[in-house]
């Protein structure tokens, strides 16, 4: 299993913030190990707008501005702002990072606002969707990167489910992929270059080491990922960075109601 001395070898940054900090009032996952983890391969420079999207209660944010110097937004729709305000200010750094309650598809900034926008463990809940990085992209500036990282396959899902899968699995899992199918899903749309897209080394021990730190009464999953131990369940990161040259498309949304309807029928007018 994985000890103190691995765990500050493979997170030297998160290593400085106390468990018992990242895991209050939190969700799922080490955030700060997995946007560390995510953060190797996004380029990060001070003064940086960053989108921290689905941040929860901003302890990613908090890392990313104290870490790398960076402006971040901190975005997320189940955390109201002014919670997460307070956790900023109580950090002081209220200079440098701005809470917003906003959903994932209708978001309410300006076209290339961003340098690099980050997700971590939230993307596969909204980031499936066939029309979504079209629309995510338009808010990083060309040449600006996108990062996601969080629970994900080493290999997809086979059916039916593996015996020592199903007592755990339930319909939300199904928004699971590996990197692989991470990258077709992006690539194919030739809106981001992938510079990155691969698996954490035994994520899975990570995963239920965390798990066994912040969350021991969720026995059910630890069982889960312990007896899978790496065939299926791990953590995954892609990144990508925008294509200048790309055009994206306005009516192209992924929230139908809130499309450019007149662009749209300016397209069916010329077929």
């Amino acid at each position: 299993m994985i000890d103190q001395q691995e765990l500050a070898r493979r997170f030297p940054r998160s290593q400085k913030y106390s468990p018992e900090w990242i895991c209050e009032n939190g969700f799922g996952g080490n955030s700060l190990w997995l946007t560390e983890f995510l953060c190797e391969r996004m380029e990060l420079q001070p003064g940086m707008r960053v989108l921290d999207l689905g941040c929860g209660r901003a302890k990613s944010s908090i890392f990313l501005a104290r870490e790398f110097g960076v402006e971040v937004w901190a975005t997320d729709l189940w955390v109201v702002a002014n919670e997460n305000w307070q956790r900023v200010c109580d950090a002081d750094l209220q200079h440098s990072i701005f809470p917003i309650h906003a959903d994932a598809r209708s978001l309410p900034y300006a076209s290339g606002f961003f340098d690099a926008i980050l997700a971590v463990d939230c993307y596969p809940y909204f980031g499936s969707d066939d029309l979504y990085l079209n629309y995510l992209a338009q808010f990083v500036k060309p040449g600006g990167l996108i990062g996601i990282a969080g629970a994900g396959l080493v290999q997809e899902m086979p059916k039916p489910l593996p015996e020592h899968l199903r007592g755990w699995w339930t319909q939300d899992c199904w928004s699971l992929h590996s990197a692989d199918w991470w990258r077709r899903h992006w690539e194919r749309t030739d809106i981001v270059q992938i510079t990155t897209a691969d698996s954490m080394e035994d994520g899975w021990k990570i995963w239920t080491h965390w798990h066994r730190t912040a969350w021991p009464n969720n026995t059910t999953e630890i069982a889960a990922i312990e007896e899978d131990a790496g065939r299926y369940l791990t953590y995954v990161r892609v990144v990508g960075r925008r294509h200048a040259d790309i055009k994206l498309e306005e009516y192209c949304w992924p929230d139908p109601l809130r499309s450019m309807p007149q662009q749209y029928e300016k397209k069916l007018m010329l077929r």
